[in-house]
Parts: structure tokens; sequence; C-alpha cells
């Protein structure tokens, strides 16, 4: 790499330009990413921490979609669920908006009727009863609620029996009750699902005898309102940004090696191979590329700790290390096509032979 070496110290002002708006940009995709995954945990990470394999709704009518908002499913469709061949459990599911009221304050929540075995990692207290709820560590901080404090739910008084790992449901904390609880609370006399073990078994054959449809718990995602449009477009908008990265690295590696041809003409006259430059440029891109997205990754974790403080955001391994492999990725792809014409360097040309 001696002579990608020895341009980057030549040109050291355009190098910095290029390495800056590829931090920028990679600090841009490692925001999104970050906030795409949190916004999904706010929408989902609740169905998410089901024990379950399988979640059964009403069957949605034709040309839509199965959702929890639109589910009603009658009580008995547990029973006949479980007596079939292959499932382990079935287990009624509720789910619910309504309005906590602690004092004079209140918050809207998700209510969720469900057997305790199906909730999240407890904290505090024990499981609620007929009357009582459990709910999130972030809901009781944000109330400044304890167990054994009570509260409106619905307009109706109840127990407050635990306080479970942070979870939500459509961007709303949630308060777990028993399902005969969520039903009095909801005023509603159906279920909104069936969430199911299994060992072994068919789901189809769950549905042509329950009348249901079954989806696998992550499929169910989904089923939450919002969630697919809404990390459909933060995942377009990802694509988007990685797509200008290798337009912008592409461009100015054409430029440089279109500016540079005359040099190469040289090496290639004196002996130098095709590989040899190809290897050379692609390492000059790859040190460029490198360097920028790591700096835009590092600005990006600094934000994101206070970023997590205000929104939904994730940050993780994952968050930050992907993005910034994809941004290196698509800019050596970037270079890689730009500088094809390295390896077509006629030697003559250095010579005056072909111009």
């Amino acid at each position: 790499m001696f002579i990608a070496l020895r341009d980057l110290r030549f040109a050291r002002g355009r190098f910095a330009l290029l390495g800056g708006v590829i931090a920028l940009m990679t600090l841009m995709v490692v925001l999104l990413t970050g906030l795409t995954a949190g916004l999904g945990a706010a929408s989902i990470s609740a169905v998410a921490r089901l024990p379950v394999d399988d979640i059964a709704f009403q069957q949605p009518a034709s040309g839509q979609q199965v959702a929890f908002a639109t589910s009603a499913l009658p009580a008995e469709t547990v029973g006949t669920i479980a007596g079939q061949p292959g499932v382990t459990g079935a287990y009624p599911l509720g789910v619910a908006t309504t309005r906590l009221q602690a004092g004079e304050s209140s918050a809207a929540v998700t209510l969720l009727g469900a057997d305790p075995a199906l909730y999240p990692t407890r904290q505090q207290g024990a499981a609620p009863t007929a009357g009582e709820v459990a709910i999130t560590a972030d809901l009781a901080d944000e109330q400044s609620l304890r167990v054994g404090d009570r509260v409106q739910l619905g307009g109706q008084e109840v127990r407050i029996a635990a306080i479970v790992d942070t979870v939500s449901f459509n961007h709303l904390p949630v308060a777990y009750t028993p399902i005969d609880t969520w039903r009095q609370l909801s005023r509603a006399e159906t279920i909104t699902a069936v969430a199911i073990t299994r060992d072994g078994g068919d789901p189809t054959a769950i549905d042509r005898a329950a009348g249901t449809a079954t989806v696998s718990r992550d499929e169910a995602y989904d089923a939450v309102g919002g969630y697919s449009s809404e990390q459909g477009s933060l995942n377009l908008m990802r694509g988007l940004l990685l797509g200008v990265s290798v337009l912008v690295v592409g461009a100015f590696f054409t430029v440089w090696t279109m500016q540079r041809a005359g040099d190469l003409a040289v090496v290639r006259a004196i002996g130098g191979g095709r590989g040899y430059l190809l290897r050379d440029a692609l390492g000059q891109a790859a040190v460029v590329l490198l360097a920028g997205a790591s700096v835009g990754a590092g600005v990006a974790a600094a934000l994101g700790v206070l970023a997590g403080q205000v929104v939904p955001f994730v940050l993780d391994a994952g968050t930050v290390g992907i993005p910034l492999v994809a941004m290196v990725a698509v800019g050596v792809l970037g270079a890689a096509v730009s500088v094809r014409r390295v390896s077509k360097v006629d030697p003559l040309t250095a010579l005056g032979a072909a111009r």
C-alpha cells in the first residue's frame, strides 16, 4: 500500500473531507438503527417476552391480517386448543388499552390479562390474584408506586400485587392481571387471543378445530398496531442512507482514479501488476472508510447514551457494530466498482503510445 499511503498524506484535505462525510452518514445510520430497535421494542417487547410458541387469533376478514386490536375469541376456545395433539399449554390472552389513575396523576397503559406463568420476571411482590395487578418497573417509577398501593384501572380500584420487568405494548407500559379480572376491568365477555406452547403438533389442525388463525410468536409482532409500517419506514430510510453511501464513495474514487490515471500507468509500465494496483486502491478506500465510520459510530454511541434517556433507543453491539460493518462493506463495494478501471490501465499510456 505504498502508493495508497503516499496519496493519503499528499491529499489529506480531500480524504479528510470524504472521511467526514462517511462519519456523518455512519452517525445517521447508527442513530437510526438504535431508534428503529428502540421503537420496535417499545411496540412489541411484551409479546417478545411471552414464553410461548404460537398465538391464535380470530380469523381475520378476507384480505386482512390478524391483529390484537380486532381479535375476539370465545373463552371456550382455550379448552378446544388445549385438547389438540401436541399442545402442551393454552393460555387466554386479553389485550385492552385503559388509564391507570394514581392519586392526581394518570397514565395510559395496556392492560394485559394472562396467566402469571406468562408474566415477565417478577422483581417484587407475589403473582396477582382476583382484583390485583402487576405493573412494570418503569410505570412504578414514573407514578411512584409500590407493592400494596391501590390505583384505579378503568374506573375500578385494584391493588398492586407485584412489580415486573419493564416491557411495553404499542408504546405503552403494561399492567398484568388475571384473565377474569381483565374481563371485569375491560368489560369484555370474550378474550383477545390464545397463547400456545407446543411439543410438535400442527397449527393448521388447531385452526381447523378452533376456527382460529394461528401464527408464531415472532409473526405475531405484525399484529401489534402500527409495528410493521413503523419498522418498514425506518428500515427504508436506513437502506437509502446505505445506498447514498455507495454513490458518494464510488463517485469520489471514480474522480480520484481518473485524476491519477497517468501515475498508475507509469506504475504498470515499470512492472506493477494489475492485482497490486487493485489491492492498493481498495486498501486506500478501506482505510478511509474504516477511519470515518469508526469516528461516526463512536459519536453516535455517545449521543445514543443521551438519547436513551428521552426516547426509546437501543444501544448495544448490534445497533453500533452492524451499521459500522455495513457502511465499510458498502463503501468498499462502491470503491471497487469505481476503481475497476485501474486494472485496465495500459502501460503504453505512460510512454505516450496510447492516449
